[in-house]
């Protein structure tokens, strides 16, 4: 039999599977369809024949049943030779019979794809988000306008080149998904800045579920607070050369407050410090140094104003200053991340004979830092205590 009969027997078998897909069951046209598609791909056929399946497969894109249309695309799903006009079809289909082909299809190519992203369904955008190779401008895409579940599946995926900002947009739109923020917070090479927005992102989502017992005004300023706390904790793990960064964050995002710069100062973080004004007032940090550091508190005044933080609370700034040059924090334990006791007591008690209209704000604030500081230092003294860094000697308690 010569090459012609062969393929008009091939086309004949073709015109028979049509005539008896019309009326067979979806199961067995779903069986025969898996049939035909990997003849297709594997068996040696002419030009003809290929051309006569894949117009039946065409045709069969349009069968009422999903099982047949899923059929086609589980064997076309990481197949270089599919028919594109079946794959690019079969990609656009119900979630069901999509996602094999958006998951793997090497015939899709990136603009095919943000394309999906941006107007598919919310499984297309999972499936594609957990492609192997994933480009940068794909993930970018996903993190945009993809679901949170695409989200967290892009960030999971090991195989996916996810650029920062890209992961700064996740942050923004799902930093109060757990999920998320979990994936996130683990990940070794997130800077200060973005983990700081996902502190803030956090703060925001307890203050909404703590508007159930404690009314939003008082949910609202205690999840500000503790995004604070928080934030001098993170200022204080941040490498050096990172620092400005975070404070840049911070200005950007509305959160380099006064209250936040004192309880950083009130730490003992000078460098926190140092780095918010100069973020602040636009002046270089030697500069900034200089001002604060000089015995005459004219340059400091200066520099406040500049950096446009409130006249009410310069007194405690004032007396923070004049505490830290007379050396109160020499041997403070616990690093720069809370609030030192004896530096906001003397600060509280030299505020106090203060006058002044706004002055009643200003000592409520350092009030509390009063209050968490003791509740701290007293909770470090009995961490210690249990673990034996204290003893009993002639009936006093020494370290």
């Amino acid at each position: 039999m010569d090459g012609g009969s062969v393929a008009s027997v091939c086309t004949m078998i073709v015109r028979q599977f049509l005539q008896w897909v019309r009326n067979a069951p979806p199961g067995e046209r779903a069986e025969a369809t898996s049939a035909l598609a990997r003849a297709y791909l594997h068996s040696d056929l002419s030009t003809d024949d290929l051309a006569a399946a894949e117009g039946a497969m065409i045709m069969l894109l349009d069968d009422p049943s999903p099982l047949v249309r899923r059929a086609l695309a589980d064997v076309f799903a990481s197949a270089q030779k599919a028919p594109p006009v079946v794959v690019h079809a079969l990609a656009a289909d119900q979630p069901d019979v999509a996602v094999p082909v958006l998951s793997r299809s090497p015939l899709l190519l990136e603009d095919d794809l943000v394309d999906l992203i941006a107007t598919g369904h919310p499984e297309a955008q999972t499936a594609i988000a957990g492609r192997p190779m994933l480009s940068r401008s794909l993930a970018a895409a996903i993190a945009e306008v993809g679901t949170a579940e695409a989200c967290l599946v892009l960030l999971e995926n090991a195989d996916a080149e996810i650029a920062l900002f890209s992961i700064d947009r996740i942050v923004e739109r799902f930093g109060d998904v757990a999920s998320i923020r979990e994936n996130l917070t683990a990940r070794d090479d997130l800077p200060m800045a973005t983990r700081q927005a996902l502190l803030s992102k956090l703060s925001q989502a307890l203050a909404g579920f703590a508007c159930q017992w404690l009314g939003p005004e008082h949910a609202e300023y205690a999840a500000r607070e503790a995004c604070e706390r928080a934030t001098v904790a993170l200022a204080a793990e941040t490498p050096y050369e990172e620092v400005a960064e975070l404070m840049r964050h911070l200005r950007e995002s509305g959160q380099l407050t006064a209250g936040m710069i004192l309880r950083g100062l009130l730490s003992g973080n000078v460098v926190l410090f140092e780095e918010a004004l100069a973020e602040l007032s636009g002046l270089p940090l030697d500069r900034v140094t200089s001002y604060i550091h000089d015995k005459n508190i004219s340059g400091f005044r200066a520099l406040y104003r500049k950096a446009g933080l409130p006249d009410a609370a310069y007194p405690a700034f004032r007396e923070a200053i004049a505490a830290t040059r007379d050396g109160i924090l020499l041997g403070e334990p616990g690093g720069v991340a809370r609030l030192k006791r004896r530096m906001v007591e003397r600060v509280l008690a030299r505020c106090a004979g203060e006058r002044g209209e706004d002055m009643a704000s200003l000592l409520a604030l350092l009030r509390r830092f009063a209050v968490e500081a003791a509740r701290e230092e007293a909770r470090l003294f009995c961490d210690d205590l249990v673990a034996g860094h204290w003893v009993f000697s002639d009936e006093r308690l020494v370290a």
